[in-house]
């Protein structure tokens, strides 16, 4: 009898750094070295913002995300708002149409209860907005000092409409690479409260629902083949995970990618990469060529999406890369960070 044994490549560091959150090249080791191991299954092996299932006939995405924010007020939102949003938009970007949400709240002794009800108002807005439902919950309190105020976590359910598919793996050669708005601008609003950074121009979080810009695309009857949004990581982490996911070279072009004047001061100002920081009211999507003049319309008629624009296109088949096309003509990789630009973004 023969016996075979396969082990993965060691990951990088023994312990876990703050990068391994942030949505770049350590994070994905992370989930492909312990997680994907431990919890392998078909719907976790799409590498998808959510996971869609069958249930009774009925395909239904179900997603999870827990919130560290900090601070936990910044222009533009607060910790609430973006629990709601956050996890609401990772269904969005399945296809689904958000129902139904759970809340997780870790406390710690001795934030205010004021503030906590604060939040929990802010919750409750951002879910009427959305359309949803929380629906059960959990409070776990822990000891001054353990938990730098309040942690929420947030559980999603939606319902697939039947026909559609919007998954990493549908991305081909041929596909456009819309974004429905300028980037980098949650980051910079969350950065500048932490750091007490008064800018010439005020920069606000975009923190939003993206659904209804993913829904005029569906229902307008578009071929969807993926959407994401551009959380950790930014734009450039989404067009990398794309690429690996679906094994193709991804081209983009930096005079075609919205940054707000603001936002790229900042960025300029502080050493930072726009395309890596992150937004929380932005989606990225990849359909076929053909279509995007009159999906590029769709988004724009939506208020939350005026700003869209066509950044780049899949240019071939292979391992997975991203290139930057810059202003001056030359062209630059864009890869996954392997450190960490801005910690607790989200």
């Amino acid at each position: 009898m023969r016996f075979e044994m396969t082990c993965p490549a060691p990951l990088r560091e023994r312990t876990i750094q703050l990068a391994h959150g942030g949505g770049g090249r350590l994070m994905r080791e992370l989930i492909e070295h312990v997680f994907l191991p431990a919890f392998d299954s078909a719907p976790l092996s799409t590498r998808h913002d959510g996971a869609v299932v069958r249930l009774g006939g009925a395909s239904l995405a179900f997603t999870t995300d827990t919130y560290v924010v900090h601070p936990r007020f910044f222009p533009g939102g607060d910790i609430g708002k973006l629990s709601v949003y956050g996890t609401v938009n990772d269904l969005a970007m399945t296809g689904a149409r958000p129902a139904y949400l759970s809340a997780g709240f870790i406390v710690e002794e001795g934030l205010p209860i004021g503030e906590l009800q604060q939040i929990a108002l802010s919750m409750r807005a951002a879910a009427d907005a959305c359309g949803v439902e929380l629906v059960t919950g959990d409070t776990k309190v822990v000891d001054r000092g353990k938990g730098d105020g309040l942690f929420i976590n947030t559980a999603g359910i939606g319902v697939v409409p039947e026909g559609v598919v919007i998954a990493p793996r549908r991305v081909r050669p041929g596909d456009a690479v819309l974004v429905s708005g300028d980037v980098g601008r949650h980051g910079i609003a969350v950065l500048s409260v932490r750091e007490a950074l008064a800018f010439e121009e005020p920069v606000e979080s975009d923190c939003a629902p993206v659904q209804g810009l993913a829904a005029a695309l569906i229902d307008a009857g578009f071929d969807v083949h993926c959407l994401r949004d551009p959380t950790r990581g930014g734009l450039a982490a989404v067009l990398n995970e794309i690429a690996l996911d679906a094994g193709v070279h991804v081209e983009v072009e930096e005079a075609q990618i919205p940054v707000e004047p603001a936002v790229l001061g900042a960025c300029e100002l502080l050493g930072l990469d726009p395309l890596y920081v992150a937004c929380e009211g932005r989606l990225v999507a990849f359909l076929p060529e053909a279509q995007t003049e009159r999906a590029l319309a769709s988004l724009r008629d939506h208020p939350l999406g005026r700003g869209a624009a066509r950044i780049g296109r899949i240019v071939g088949d292979g391992k997975g890369s991203v290139v930057l096309r810059t202003r001056l003509g030359t062209r630059r990789t864009l890869d996954l960070l392997s450190g960490e630009q801005l910690p607790r973004i989200c």
